[in-house]
């Protein structure tokens, strides 16, 4: 199961939005599961549903992937609390929206940035070693000769 990983990293960063948010309301943290659980569920949907798209992202920890499970995790976790009597004020679905969404794409963002910095310090290295210039200077064209007689 490929995108366990990412599945257990969303928990975890759902699971620390609900924390947070009850402790900022002066609730006790120890009820997060409360709070916590309709969204979980709603993260689970949204890693299969990103998981079942035709032409989806091929990567659990793709940014793209993780629109997908912030998208359904936020609205599904709302009609979920909705649905079981609890609130859900414009307030709380602004600051549920943008907090899940630094949080879910959030480390994909920062997870591609890596990757990407590591792919191009191999690249840095060449095949020859690390601290290679990457670039043939045999192939680049020499200067075109300068009309300045000071540049002899």
């Amino acid at each position: 199961m490929r995108f366990l990983p990412a599945v257990i990293v969303d928990a975890v960063l759902v699971l620390i939005f609900a924390v947070i948010g009850r402790a900022s309301h002066d609730e006790s943290p120890a009820g997060f599961l409360i709070t916590a659980w309709p969204f979980l569920v709603a993260l689970i949907v949204g890693h299969v549903l990103a998981a079942l798209l035709p032409g989806r992202p091929r990567r659990p920890w793709s940014v793209l992937w993780g629109v997908v499970v912030w998208v359904v995790t936020v609205a599904g976790g709302m009609l979920l609390r909705v649905a079981t009597g609890d609130t859900a004020q414009l307030a709380f679905i602004i600051v549920a929206t943008l907090t899940l969404g630094v949080l879910l794409v959030g480390w994909r963002a920062v997870t591609a940035l890596v990757r990407r910095g590591r792919a191009s310090r191999s690249v840095m290295a060449g095949p020859g070693g690390e601290g290679e210039d990457p670039v043939d200077r045999d192939a680049i064209a020499p200067e075109e000769p300068s009309d300045d007689p000071r540049a002899l």
